[in-house]
């Protein structure tokens, strides 16, 4: 009986591990109107979209700093949003994975045409990366290219925050 018990409790234990990390690392399509509803989500909420992609080397370094970040302000949100295609998921999770921010909301590319995706997001921007927009509850957003310093990211977490 005991045994039964326990094997249950284990198996419980490895389901929830599995789906915790299942959760961990879902990524969203990021089609037309993808950005809108990402606006909509965060109605009345600050927060950082921060977009790069998998072959951007200050990309990959901004994601320490973001990592950084996010374990000093947890009440400022994070949406990262990789400009690679579909296929370059296994790669994005595994990044996220290694800064630990695979459980923020994620997003990749899904459409053919990132010229159109990138204009639905700024028209002012043609795909220099990494981008990162600071978003205040009302929605006015400041844009930056380029490698961030934590000192930078740090000023504009303070002029977002209510």
């Amino acid at each position: 009986m005991r045994f039964r018990t326990a094997l249950k409790a284990l198996l419980l234990a490895a389901l929830l591990t599995c789906n915790s990390q299942a959760q961990e690392s879902f990524i969203k399509t990021f089609n037309p109107g993808s950005y809108q509803q990402i606006l909509r989500e965060n109605a009345d909420q600050a927060f950082i979209l921060a977009v790069w992609s998998v072959d951007c080397f200050f990309c990959i370094k901004d994601m320490s700093v973001l990592s950084q970040i996010r374990q000093n302000h947890p009440d400022v949100k994070i949406v990262m949003l990789s400009t690679d295609e579909p296929g370059a998921t296994p790669e994005v999770k595994n990044i996220l994975a290694r800064h630990a921010l695979s459980d923020l909301e994620n997003w990749i590319f899904g459409s053919d045409d990132a010229q159109k995706l990138r204009y639905e997001i700024d028209p002012g921007w043609y795909g220099e990366l990494p981008r990162t927009y600071f978003f205040t509850a009302g929605h006015a957003r400041t844009a930056k290219s380029g490698a961030l310093k934590a000192e930078e990211l740090e000023a504009q977490i303070t002029r977002i925050k209510p």
